[in-house]
């Protein structure tokens, strides 16, 4: 080990990125869950796939991009250094832990903002189509996005924006592109007519509760360090969750006159999503405020999709956009020097006037902004030159046979979806249901 890192710091941050890796499978789960039976697998494959495309891309120009030496000095972009971590080494240090371990923390950051984009499209995604989509948004979106923000000499980080684990760079930034792409795919057939519930709530909840568990990892693991600040994010994101989950049952209780499992899962998220930029500004009552906040607020949001007509499948912009808001800018309001130092920005609320409450403004509609034109741009030429959507037969059918061959549940239908066609073997099995219920004899 390098003489200048630190072993527990080093210790800690491993253990942290294996957390924030396993919050992808657990996101496929999540989101596995809440679709319906025959889209199943290839929600979860979104999420997988989504590993191995961004890690390629992250380790040939991703991490080059966002944490490479400032590119012409205007806080846009980084340099092209790194390219392939070329220059990084078993003894290059940043902060007290090895480049190395830090370049593959940052990566499982870009690789779970980029997953979550698939839950806005569930049901009707070409998976071709998604699999060039992922690296491009990673390298043109989200690459840009972090070094503004946690990149040296990126102009929101200049402009002195708190962003403390990604409410900008991962939640805000997938909110706003998972809008786009909504409208780029279109709604779903059957959308407003169809209830469309999550076909398996259990699975809904192991996932949150696997999201849960990443997201310690995710927040605490920011601070690079074993020490009191880290200590006080992990607490912060704990209460939030807990806050959060209770603010969306309130809301239910009072709206739908009983609470949900399902509401207990998205609760749980949408606290999570609002601590992530503002657990390293608040103490535990902000992060209380902020968690009931956001769980209240986002609860009412995910209905916004039908009043304005995006089918946004899987509420990730009414979790993450939203959520992502709510915690970023609230950080202008509930920031105190107790966790930001003792020269550090204070929100409103604390005395510190209005300023930070303006630079976090900014900085959200800029992000959001940029996020949602450029996703909509890549994502209506991929769907100009390969078709992003998939034909209104294999979406009626179901994408786990018309895509992939597979079912979820129906383990005898493979291998004579395989010979007969995806559509072809539903419809037969449609005919053999029928004739079993047929009570007249044979002929």
């Amino acid at each position: 080990m390098p003489v200048n890192t630190d072993s527990g710091a080093t210790a800690w941050l491993l253990a942290c990125t294996a957390l924030v890796l396993l919050m992808t499978p657990g996101l496929a789960f999540f989101y596995g869950g809440m679709v319906r039976t025959k889209s199943v697998l290839n929600m979860i494959m979104m999420s997988f796939v989504s590993i191995a495309l961004v890690t390629i891309a992250w380790l040939a120009a991703g991490y080059s991009l966002v944490f490479g030496d400032d590119l012409g000095g205007l806080g846009l972009i980084g340099g092209l250094d790194h390219l392939g971590l070329h220059g990084i080494t078993t003894r290059s240090v940043t902060g007290q832990v090895p480049t190395l371990l830090f370049a593959t923390f940052q990566l499982t950051f870009a690789v779970i903002t980029a997953a979550l984009i698939s839950g806005a499209i569930a049901d009707r995604a070409n998976f071709s189509a998604w699999m060039v989509f992922v690296p491009v948004w990673a390298l043109v979106v989200y690459a840009p996005i972090a070094h503004w923000v946690w990149g040296p000499g990126g102009w929101i980080h200049g402009m002195g924006t708190l962003d403390y684990a990604g409410g900008l760079v991962v939640e805000i930034a997938s909110g706003a592109s998972g809008l786009a792409m909504a409208l780029v795919l279109g709604p779903r057939i059957g959308f407003k007519a169809e209830a469309m519930r999550p076909h398996n709530l259990p699975l809904v909840l192991l996932g949150a509760g696997l999201l849960w568990f990443g997201w310690f990892g995710f927040n605490a693991g920011s601070a690079l360090a074993a020490d009191g600040t880290a200590a006080a994010v992990f607490l912060n994101t704990l209460a939030a969750g807990c806050t959060g989950l209770l603010g969306w049952l309130l809301v239910e209780r009072r709206r739908d006159g009983r609470p949900t499992t399902f509401g207990v899962a998205s609760g749980i998220v949408a606290g999570l999503v609002a601590i992530t930029p503002s657990c390293g500004s608040v103490d535990v009552l902000g992060a209380l405020v902020i968690g009931l906040a956001a769980g209240m607020i986002c609860s009412q949001a995910v209905g916004w999709k039908f009043r304005h007509g995006y089918d946004d499948s899987l509420d990730v912009v009414g979790v993450h956009l939203v959520g992502g808001i709510v915690g970023t800018l609230l950080i202008g309001l509930l920031a105190t020097r107790s966790l930001t130092g003792a020269d550090g920005p204070r929100g409103l609320l604390y005395g510190g006037g209005l300023a930070q409450l303006g630079k976090q403004a900014v900085a959200i509609v800029v992000v959001a902004v940029y996020a949602f034109a450029v996703t909509y741009a890549i994502g209506r030429l991929i769907h100009r030159l390969m078709g992003f959507r998939v034909s209104e037969e294999d979406e009626m059918s179901g994408v786990d046979l018309a895509l992939h061959a597979e079912t979820a549940y129906d383990h005898g239908v493979l291998d004579h979806a395989v010979r007969m066609g995806p559509v072809t073997a539903l419809r037969e099995r449609a005919r053999n249901h029928e004739r079993a219920q047929d009570p007249r004899p044979a002929t």
